[in-house]
């Protein structure tokens, strides 16, 4: 008589198991987990969504437009534009950035799009070349690097 309270007891845990495991999947399929994803877009991705795409939090890739660059060091405040090749996209950010950013470059910066047109960036990562090159005889670092600083020396 106890074998088959056992074996019923063992299918019990077993059943329950599984509507535990897919109660688990079925939460964070139903949109729970969305709303901590950060999507990777470029200008002309984000301004494409339209009004949908205010006050989500995405990484916005592309180049900063040759000229756009405005760094106040006093009230560390850096604006510029970055752009796909179609499109154009406004970006603020607070605090200093990287020492390699410059115009021209490829940077990927993390953040939301506000209803000003505006991109308000948290985090500001520069793409550069994982090739190395040592400086040339005489030459110093602030001569190989261009930093948003002038006169700036290592």
């Amino acid at each position: 008589m106890t074998m088959p309270t056992r074996s019923l007891s063992r299918r019990g845990a077993i059943v329950l198991g599984v509507v535990v495991i897919l109660a688990t999947f079925g939460y964070l399929v139903s949109g729970k987990i969305g709303s901590n994803l950060v999507y990777f877009l470029t200008p002309s991705e984000l301004l494409a969504r339209g009004t949908r795409a205010y006050g989500q939090s995405v990484r916005l890739g592309g180049q900063v437009t040759p000229g756009s660059v405005k760094w106040d060091a006093n009230n560390v405040d850096l604006r510029f534009t970055l752009q796909d090749g179609t499109s154009h996209v406004d970006v603020h950010s607070h605090g200093a950035p990287p020492q390699m950013f410059r115009d021209g470059m490829g940077v990927v910066v993390e953040g939301r799009y506000d209803a000003n047109g505006v991109f308000e960036a948290h985090n500001l990562l520069v793409k550069h070349s994982n090739e190395y090159r040592p400086p040339q005889p005489g030459e110093r670092p602030s001569e190989m690097y261009k930093t948003l600083i002038p006169d700036s020396r290592p």
